[in-house]
């Protein structure tokens, strides 16, 4: 089973920064595709941001301020986010799809999460 834990919240004022780290139990190079999605009090959990072996996708709602990217020699996914805003308060939570070599979406794993508070 995969293990996702993630790092990097904690309570900011809105313009501040914050960088979140996902690390995973086993090698993500060659066959995972990651991503994050928050969850804000009483709200469905929604995505926020994916990478994959060529490409990014992002939410509208941080697009031109949060940067996702990956560093497959430690196994982990970081989400860069800039310029938070209030409604950017949620727990934020990695999720890791496994592609097998025909690029079949097979498994699907989450993290716990990591509380990010933006005070304005």
């Amino acid at each position: 089973q995969v293990q996702l834990v993630e790092s990097g919240g904690g309570l900011v004022q809105a313009g501040d920064s914050l960088r979140l780290s996902c690390t995973a139990s086993i090698s993500i190079y060659n066959n995972y595709a990651m991503g994050w999605f928050r969850q804000a009090p009483g709200k469905k959990r929604d995505f926020v941001a994916a990478i994959n072996w060529s490409d990014t996708y992002y939410a509208d709602s941080v697009k031109d301020r949060f940067t996702i990217s990956r560093d497959n020699t430690k196994n982990t996914v970081y989400l860069q986010m800039n310029r938070l805003k209030p409604e950017d308060t949620a727990v934020y939570i990695c999720r890791a799809n496994y592609f097998n070599d025909d690029d079949e979406d097979l498994e699907e794993y989450w993290g716990k999460g990591t509380l990010v508070t933006v005070s304005s």
